[in-house]
C-alpha cells in the first residue's frame, strides 16, 4: 500500500494544518544562569581550577545570558573560581553589550589598536589570579584567541575549558527539557506536514522552502537547518550539492530542526514516496530494531558507547557492518545537544562517559546502502533516574510513518 499521510494533501492545506506552539515555553531566567556560574565554581574550586575564558557563542550565552557571536574581535568572559564573571569586549561594543547583558559584572574595554590579550591578563591580576594559576580556555575559542593569550602571558598553566564547561552542559535542567521539549514537537509537526504535501515532480528546494514557512508558522524564525534527500541521494548522510526530484518509489530523507528561545530540535523521518520494495522495507525495519536497540542500552551508569555498541551488535547480527562499514551505520549512534546541534557527550565507540539524569541525545543509527538508498530514523531521548525518556515517538513503519493508524 501507499505510505500512509504522504502527499494526502496541498501545501496550502498543510500550512494551514499547522499553528504557533510556543506559547508555553518561557526563556532561561536569571537565577538558573547564576546556579550554572555556581555549578560551575564548584567544579572548578575542586579541581583547582583558578578561571576560565568564555568566548562568544553558546558556552557565553550559557553561563551569562550573553547573546553574541564570535568574531576577529575578542569578546568574551572571565569566570573566576572565586567572584564576579568579568567581560571584555572592544570599547566601542560596551553599549551595545550592556544591553544584552543578563548576569551583572564590568565590561573591560580594549581601543581597536590596544592588545586584548594583554588586557586579558591584566584583569586576571585585578582578580588575584597570578601567573602560575590554571586558567582554562574555552573549547571553542578560535586559535588565534589561544595564541593571543598564550602569548601575552608568563607562567600560566592553559588548560582546555571543556572539563568545565561540558561537566555544566550534558546535564540539561527542567526548563532546558521545557524549551528542547516544545522544539521537537514543533519540529515533528512540521515534518508530518511536509510529508502530506510532497507530489511526484517536486523538488528538494522547493521541500526545502516549505519546511521553512513550516516551521514559521508553528513560531519558530524558521529553519536552523534542513537537509532534503531523494533516492540514491539519500545514501549520502549529509546530503549532495545538486537538487533532485522526486519520483515513485523514491526513498524520502528529511533530517531538519528549529530553535526555541536558543534550544535546538533535530529530527529526521525516512519513508518511501509510493509503494515500498521488500529490500526497501526490510532495511527500513532494521534501522527501526537499530533505534530501539539503542535506546535500551541506555541506563543509568552504562556508558555512551554501550548505547552505540547496542545499535551495532544488532546490525552485526543481521549481516550489516561491521562496526561503521557499509552496508550499515557509518557514523555515531547519537550526539548531544542543547544550544548546539551537536555537544557532549556523544553515543559512539571510545565515549566512556556514564549516563545521568538530564543528558539528552539524538538516536540515529542511520543505515546506508552505497548507490540504492539510506534510511535514518533520528529522535531524541533524555535520561531521567528510571532510564531513558524519548522527546518524540519514533516513527511507526515505513507504510505508516507518523502513526496515524496506530
Amino acid at each position: 500500500m501507499a505510505t500512509l499521510g504522504v502527499g494526502t494533501q496541498t501545501s496550502e492545506q498543510a500550512l494551514a494544518s499547522l499553528s504557533n506552539m510556543t506559547c508555553k515555553v518561557a526563556p532561561i531566567q536569571v537565577d538558573e544562569y547564576l546556579q550554572r556560574i555556581a555549578k560551575a565554581q564548584a567544579y572548578m574550586q575542586a579541581n583547582n581550577i583558578d578561571a576560565i575564558y568564555l568566548n562568544a557563542g553558546t558556552n557565553l550565552t550559557y553561563f551569562t545570558g550573553m547573546k553574541w557571536y564570535a568574531s576577529e574581535r575578542m569578546v568574551g568572559a572571565i569566570l573566576p573560581a572565586i567572584g564576579d564573571v568579568q567581560y571584555i569586549a572592544p570599547y566601542f561594543e560596551i553599549g551595545t553589550l550592556n544591553g544584552f547583558k543578563v548576569v551583572e559584572g564590568p565590561i573591560h574595554g580594549w581601543q581597536e589598536h590596544e592588545n586584548p590579550y594583554a588586557l586579558f591578563v591584566s584583569v586576571l591580576k585585578q582578580l588575584n589570579i597570578n601567573d602560575n594559576a590554571t586558567i582554562g580556555i574555552d573549547e571553542s575559542a578560535q586559535f588565534f584567541i589561544f595564541d593571543g593569550i598564550n602569548k601575552a602571558q608568563k607562567g600560566l598553566n592553559i588548560i582546555n575549558a571543556q572539563s568545565v564547561t561540558a561537566h555544566c552542559r550534558m546535564h540539561k535542567s527542567v526548563n532546558e527539557l521545557s524549551l528542547m521539549q516544545c522544539a521537537m514537537d514543533m519540529t515533528l509537526a512540521v515534518h508530518q506536514a511536509t510529508a502530506s504535501m510532497l507530489y511526484e515532480g517536486i523538488t528538494t528546494t522547493e521541500v526545502e522552502a516549505f519546511i521553512k514557512k513550516a516551521h514559521q508558522k508553528v513560531g519558530a524564525p524558521g529553519n536552523y537547518f534542513c537537509i532534503v534527500l531523494f533516492g540514491v541521494a539519500t545514501s549520502f548522510p549529509h546530503g549532495v550539492k545538486d537538487p533532485q526530484v522526486l519520483k515513485k518509489g523514491d526513498m524520502v530523507l528529511i533530517d531538519t530542526g528549529c530553535k526555541v528561545h536558543d534550544y535546538l530540535s533535530d529530527i529526521t523521518r525516512t519513508y518511501v514516496f509510493g509503494e515500498p520494495t521488500m529490500r526497501q522495507r526490510m532495511f527500513w525495519d532494521h534501522e527501526k530494531a537499530a533505534q530501539m536497540a539503542a535506546f535500551n542500552a541506555a541506563k543509568i551508569d552504562a556508558t555512551c558507547e554501550d548505547v552505540d555498541a547496542g545499535a551495532r551488535t544488532y546490525l552485526a547480527a543481521q549481516g550489516l557492518g561491521p562496526q561503521y562499514q557499509t552496508p550499515g551505520c557509518p557514523h555515531r549512534t547519537g550526539h548531544g545537544i542543547g544550544l548546539d546541534i551537536h555537544e557532549w557527550p556523544y553515543l559512539v565507540g571510545g565515549d566512556k562517559t556514564p549516563l545521568a539524569p538530564g543528558m539528552c541525545f539524538s538516536n540515529e543509527p542511520m543505515l546506508v546502502i552505497p548507490d540504492e538508498f539510506g534510511v535514518r530514523l533520528e529522535d531524541h531521548f533524555y535520561m531521567t533516574d528510571n532510564g531513558p525518556h524519548w522527546f518524540t515517538q519514533p516513527s511507526y513503519s515505513i507504510d505508516d510513518p507518523f502513526g496515524l493508524n496506530a
